[in-house]
């Protein structure tokens, strides 16, 4: 498996993980696991033990990591597909927005400020 670039090498777009042929090859299993979150009995599965789940796929020890600690940045940056990851937010519910925060390295509140133009509390 090609590998993966990491935060520091950077990608040509800051905060934006390139899903190229080499993040795609090394997330084939991230995203087959997150897939599978589209049928209720596996997101039922996964509620009831995410680590025999997730181990169902063949995730590399990273990948299983940044699934259980709901990394988001890190899960793409493992060559998970935004589309797919999406799978595994639904389950929590986590918005869509908290995961941009975490990609961009921000706040939820602060990103939906820079991002949104939502105004602050407070």
């Amino acid at each position: 498996m090609p590998p993966i670039r990491s935060r520091e090498d950077g990608d040509r777009i800051p905060q934006t993980p390139l899903f190229d042929r080499d993040r795609n090859t090394a997330g084939y299993a991230i995203n087959k696991m997150a897939n599978g979150l589209s049928q209720a009995e596996n997101r039922a599965a996964f509620k009831a033990d995410e680590s025999a789940y997730i181990d169902r796929f063949g995730l590399t020890p990273e990948q299983k990591q940044a699934v259980m600690s709901r990394d988001w940045e890190e899960m793409m940056r493992l060559g998970g597909n935004l589309f797919y990851i999406l799978k595994i937010s639904a389950v929590d519910p986590t918005p869509i927005t908290q995961i941009g925060a975490a990609q961009a390295g921000l706040s939820h509140e602060d990103f939906l400020y820079q991002r949104l133009g939502k105004k602050k509390n407070g």
